[in-house]
């Protein structure tokens, strides 16, 4: 389960998340439902606390680049999941990727998200599967994808992850909440729970005609 304790934000205004008290309640839900917990480090002043209660630290899509960042979550011995830039080629992808390899934390998970496009009339971003695809010639880590961000609209998000699975990823980041209508954060892209239970059942027509299965994210809006 993903949760925002910090919460990056274009702009100021917006829902930053709750911050360090939001760990606590991450690690509540960890005890309720026997979940892990991915949550996000945005600053290397916080990436021991954020690793104390994440059980895996992920490194979002506007600090791919941050290398500080990656070099210090190289150093920590929780798997991190990096986001891929919105205008990140693939390449300069892996090479984030790298600087947390090199710091001597072997367990790395990519998460292709949605790039930036021209296309802002009727999707957030633009998913790009055909990642999917190249990074298996070019890596062997393991690859997620988020349909959630990838378009910015729940409607779209079910024919996504199914496409995700047909295309070979191992994972998927799918956001849900209870009411996406009073949402903080992403409510225009987060399923209902019954949404997202419905669309599980239909991820498994599509793992089991393709031979996979991959594991399914509930994310927390």
């Amino acid at each position: 389960m993903r949760g925002g304790a910090y919460k990056p934000r274009t702009s100021p205004y917006a829902f930053q998340g709750h911050g360090e008290s939001a760990l606590g309640l991450l690690a509540a839900a960890r005890e309720a439902s026997g979940l892990g917990i991915i949550t996000e480090v945005m600053d290397t002043a916080d990436l021991d606390k954020v690793s104390e209660v994440a059980d895996v630290v992920q490194i979002g899509t506007r600090n791919m680049q941050n290398f500080p960042l990656l070099k210090a979550a190289g150093t920590q011995s929780k798997p991190v999941l990096l986001k891929r830039g919105l205008s990140a080629t693939i390449e300069e992808w892996l090479m984030a990727a790298e600087y947390i390899l090199a710091a001597g934390n072997a367990n790395v998970i990519l998460c292709e998200r949605g790039i930036r496009t021209f296309d802002r009339e009727h999707l957030r971003n633009t998913l790009d599967l055909a990642a999917v695809p190249v990074l298996r010639t070019l890596t062997h880590l393991p690859i997620m994808v988020d349909p959630s961000h990838g378009t910015g609209w729940a409607q779209y998000v079910p024919a996504l992850a199914k496409a995700a699975i047909a295309v070979g990823t191992d994972a998927l980041m799918i956001e849900v909440h209870p009411n996406p209508a009073k949402a903080l954060s992403d409510g225009s892209q987060s399923l209902t729970p019954d949404q997202f239970t419905a669309l599980t059942q239909e991820l498994a027509v599509i793992g089991n005609a393709v031979g996979r299965w991959p594991q399914t994210l509930a994310v927390a809006a």
